[in-house]
């Protein structure tokens, strides 16, 4: 029996290949696995290859698995790609239409099954996908009943006849594969889970779950991959509880609108990726100078331009935190599982309102649309903060020709706060630099005094932030201080489970409040280790260069990079980091 599996399927994009990933993970999702999965998709709507790799466990898991154990094929350009990811134990199961051949050295059993042909005769050449779950199930010895549930949640408003069709798919395709086998052996039998059902999900819908919870009800976008989900979430659940979403005309629009609902107290947030933030950092400098709550999410992928829309990148975090012209007060927030970045979508917006200054939800391809177990979501922890916002203010009378203060200088840099139309409570609004009422001035010693005051601001932020750096801390006195941000986090922690057989002293430190910088949280870390390894997906160590402008200690930082659209393995961090060992002799 073995404890984890590594499933892939791939074709050609538009062949179903997404489904057939959902179907038999969502299936094993059910029985209690625990389960990671992440797409390689094509940018085109139909065509290019795609695939989806699955990995199964009995055990929590937050990384894709180095290898491969069944490559489910539907054209020869899956197994070309894909075929170096198997061990020497793996299988291939391919469509036997298209005369499936490995590669000359390669060591692995190929099974040609008749996906096509057998859908065909069952009615459409579509179910071929059903086929092939039910071979892969043959494989792992699950009883195609397992899939019931799923087929009929997914097909039950077709009527029953496509329910049992599909049904029918996967029992030949199990069938078709125990006949090529001997009856009585299983090849890879997976060890039976726990039975607990689990949330299955990506990291879009936990972050719009819980902006939704965390009082989130206008949201205005433009779709965008790999942020469009969060809009597609949005649309289906904000009407039930009172809110909408508008998709603008572009990613201006879609900031500016955001500003002015954020303006007359509705918490409104805005999603986009690379190019869109692009465009909306003119509107990020508007929130920043009248100090309008604005939240928004970056779900980064790989550029510039329209670069790899795709693919797995971690190269906005600069641009993020000093992409506006000028200074304002700004946070930039980077969820590491999909768990964070449900409480994360609460508190961006608490953050928002109660510091009245844009904040940016950091995440990436990776974490935004792949798909894993999620341990259940405490609704008890939310907590909606609206920081000097009065819903139901009293002010005193103004005499002819006064304003309302909104931009009192206040001791803490957070001015008090009004909806619009609050009797007494008038006052300007204007990007141009203004006095406390809201009026132009170009006054120094006002200009001084109002930069000052926003400024400070966020002095707080840093003791009130829960968990700004996760720490996974098991030496003291550390060989090596692993330091990522987002996605990589299952990664490097196999990794050090790897480096500690090897006899290494590991730690790591997961940046979670990436903008203002946790100094004192990092710095002991960092002063305490040997060497400290940073790793992340950009060319040039964005990461790496903010840690050394606010921690120093630049010879003992290395970096880890990559930057070809996909993500890190655990043992692609263990190799490099045994290799630097070795090389550089320094631990």
């Amino acid at each position: 029996m073995i404890k984890q599996l590594s499933w892939k399927v791939g074709g050609q994009q538009g062949e179903g290949i997404e489904s057939t990933g959902e179907i038999f993970a969502t299936a094993l999702n059910h029985l209690g696995y625990y389960l990671y999965g992440y797409r390689h998709f094509s940018s085109r709507i139909k065509g290019g290859h795609t695939n989806n790799k699955i990995r199964v466990s009995t055990s929590f898991v937050r990384a894709i698995q180095d290898d491969l154990d069944i490559l489910v094929a539907f054209d020869q350009e899956t197994i070309d790609v894909n075929v170096h990811e198997l061990h020497d134990k793996g299988i291939v199961l391919a469509d036997e239409k298209f005369k499936p051949v490995l590669p000359d050295g390669v060591n692995v059993t190929l099974y040609a099954v008749p996906f096509t042909d057998i859908a065909r005769e069952l009615g459409t050449t579509l179910m071929k996908n059903m086929v092939a779950i039910g071979a892969s199930s043959a494989i792992l010895d699950l009883k195609v009943e397992v899939y019931r549930p799923v087929v009929e949640e997914i097909f039950g408003r077709k009527g029953a006849k496509v329910v049992e069709n599909n049904m029918q798919a996967i029992e030949k395709g199990a069938a078709f594969i125990k006949e090529q086998v001997e009856h009585d052996r299983t090849i890879m039998k997976l060890q039976p889970a726990d039975g607990t059902r689990r949330l299955f999900m990506i990291g879009n819908d936990a972050l719009s779950l819980g902006l939704l919870a965390g009082g989130c009800r206008f949201m205005a976008a433009y779709p965008i991959t790999p942020a469009s989900e969060i809009m597609e979430f949005m649309i289906k659940q904000l009407p039930d509880f009172g809110g909408t979403v508008i998709q603008t005309e572009d990613e201006m629009a879609a900031a500016t609108m955001a500003i002015g609902a954020n303006y007359a107290g509705v918490r409104t947030i805005t999603a986009s990726a690379g190019p869109g933030l692009s465009l909306m950092m003119e509107s990020i400098g508007l929130a920043g100078m009248t100090e309008t709550p604005l939240v928004i999410v970056d779900t980064q992928r790989g550029g510039p331009s329209t670069g790899l829309p795709t693919k797995q990148e971690q190269s906005d975090l600069m641009a993020m935190i000093y992409g506006t012209h000028g200074e304002i007060p700004k946070v930039v927030m980077a969820p590491s599982t999909v768990e964070e970045a449900f409480y994360d979508g609460v508190e961006a917006l608490n953050i928002a309102e109660e510091y009245q200054c844009p904040v940016i939800v950091l995440t990436d391809l990776q974490l935004s649309l792949g798909k894993q177990t999620v341990e259940p979501l405490s609704f008890e922890r939310v907590d909606i903060r609206r920081g000097k916002l009065d819903l139901d203010a009293s002010l005193p009378e103004l005499d002819r020709g006064e304003y309302f203060k909104r931009y009192k200088l206040e001791e803490d840099g957070i001015s008090p706060r009004v909806l619009p139309g609050t009797k007494n409570g008038i006052f300007h609004v204007t990007g141009v630099e203004h006095d406390e009422t809201g009026k132009p001035s170009e006054n120094a010693t006002n200009r001084k005094k109002q930069m000052d005051k926003r400024l400070r601001k966020l002095n707080t932020l840093l003791e009130h932030f829960p968990t700004p750096v996760y720490k996974n801390i098991k030496d003291e006195n550390p060989d090596v201080l692993f330091i990522g941000f987002i996605s990589t986090r299952g990664a490097i922690e196999e990794a050090m489970e790897r480096l500690e057989e090897e006899g290494l002293k590991v730690n790591h430190a997961h940046i979670r409040l990436v903008h203002p910088f946790p100094t004192d949280e990092i710095l002991p870390l960092v002063e305490k280790a040997k060497q400290v390894i940073v790793v992340e997906h950009n060319a040039t160590g964005q990461l790496a260069s903010l840690i050394k402008m606010n921690v120093g200690h630049h010879k003992k930082i290395k970096s880890i990079l990559k930057y070809d659209g996909t993500p890190f393995l655990p043992n692609e961090i263990f190799k490099e980091t045994i290799q630097g060992v070795l090389v550089n002799g320094n631990i």
